[in-house]
């Protein structure tokens, strides 16, 4: 039981093994990750070893004061539990940075552009590293 008396909730993302928490992690996922472009997030994928998708979250100052970040991380961790279809998503690590429009948003066109956004990850599987000299070897 938590504190408020309801049951524990033992899922995965509760407890933390679906999430990024490393800043290595983080790292990883910007320099060598794929981009998906949305008007109020831009996804960083990249595919990942542990076996199941992971989720991390960046909101710069210019997206608002810590309030409207925090309240935006929890709209997407949140629209993430409970409406994503985790078991569809391939192993990678997806860091969601939100964009100042989504501080504006109301919560449909966020939670829609969302589902757009995680339903091209299952569509595109489980992208490599970008490649960084066009096709030529690095030597």
């Amino acid at each position: 039981m938590n504190r408020s008396g309801n049951p524990a909730r033992t899922s995965g993302f509760e407890q933390g093994a679906e999430r990024i928490r490393s800043s290595s992690d983080y790292r990883r996922v910007y320099r060598r990750g794929r981009r998906l472009h949305g008007r109020f997030a831009v996804f960083h994928v990249r595919r990942n070893d542990v076996g199941h998708a992971r989720l991390g979250f960046t909101a710069g100052r210019r997206v608002g004061g810590a309030v409207a970040r925090n309240r935006l991380r929890r709209r997407v961790r949140e629209h993430y539990r409970q409406a994503v279809e985790r078991d569809r998503l391939p192993a990678v690590d997806v860091v969601v940075h939100l964009k100042p429009a989504a501080a504006a948003a109301d919560r449909r066109t966020f939670y829609g552009e969302l589902d757009r956004l995680f339903e091209t990850v299952t569509r595109q599987g489980a992208p490599g590293e970008r490649s960084r000299g066009h096709g030529r070897s690095r030597r």
